[in-house]
């Protein structure tokens, strides 16, 4: 399921997930190598045309990954011990975007989120991996010193969003 449709079954987790993930147009990505060892990347994850995008260099070891096994798990970057601005996981699959007009959507949201101009006489690169995320379940945790919130969603278990609030102790 791409985004826009992950935003139509769970939107308040989906925001949540924008937020984490727009926060610092960073987040972590897990891959599998070739033997079956994980690997963990950052990546630059952006929010278009209703999918959450990712792009990587040519040859990259973690494209590489994705072209051979397409499972991925996308995680918030997470920057400080506290746990307070919480963590966001997407678990899915890569699916590799060749559609030049996608393609430029990612490059059109990277320069938008960094204030970029886009070059008009060389648009994008051809030779990078681009992948849009196939969501399959999501996640969100957060706690503190009183509490510990768990946020699941997973489509395939027909229970929908569930939501825990529980103390920290």
């Amino acid at each position: 399921m791409n985004w826009a449709a992950f935003a139509e079954a769970a939107p308040e987790l989906a925001e949540l997930g924008r937020e984490r993930l727009e926060a610092r147009h960073l987040c972590l990505i897990g891959t599998l190598r070739r033997g079956g060892s994980p690997r963990i990347s950052p990546v630059e994850p952006y929010l278009t045309a209703g999918e959450l995008m990712i792009g990587m260099m040519p040859g990259s070891r973690k494209a590489l990954d994705l072209l051979r096994d397409p499972r991925i798990v996308v995680h918030s970057v997470v920057t400080d011990w506290s746990g307070h601005e919480g963590d966001f996981k997407l678990y899915g699959t890569a699916i590799e975007v060749r559609d030049r007009e996608r393609r430029l959507a990612l490059y059109r949201a990277a320069d938008a989120a960094h204030g970029w101009e886009p070059d008009p006489d060389e648009p994008e690169d051809p030779d990078n991996h681009i992948f849009a995320v196939d969501i399959g379940s999501a996640a969100f945790v957060r706690f503190d010193k009183e509490t510990w919130e768990t946020w699941r969603w997973n489509p395939t278990d027909g229970l929908g969003l569930r939501k825990e609030v529980r103390p920290n102790t």
